[in-house]
């Protein structure tokens, strides 16, 4: 199990179920989260969705940056190639970031207003 945070800091669990033996890594979610419902409990599914996307869109953040530490590394070996592929995907992957940190605006917007 691992704790993540709703918007206003208050510790929501959120069990994979996996333990220790999770095949996903350092990932802690596993995508099988559908219609802001988890299977894996938890508590109220619209603020448990806030969460969950939140967490993702700051996840996505450190993962843009340890790929660009990655492709300034290239660089300095001289793989200039590899390294501008590198920061083409990063760019993609910081604008596919700006959709879900606007989903994750429009999800808030829609519970204050429920």
């Amino acid at each position: 199990m691992h704790l993540i945070k709703d918007e206003n800091g208050n510790v929501i669990s959120h069990d994979h179920g996996h333990g220790e033996d999770c095949p996903h890594g350092h990932h802690e979610h596993c995508g099988h989260h559908g219609e802001g419902q988890c299977p894996h409990g938890g508590g109220d599914p619209k603020k448990e969705t806030v969460a969950l996307l939140a967490y993702m869109v700051q996840h996505n953040e450190h993962h843009a940056a340890e790929l660009d530490q990655m492709a300034d590394n290239l660089e300095k070996l001289d793989m200039y190639d590899a390294a501008r592929t590198i920061r083409d995907g990063v760019a993609d992957f910081q604008k596919a970031n700006m959709r879900f940190s606007l989903a994750l605006t429009q999800v808030k917007e829609l519970i204050k207003e429920a």
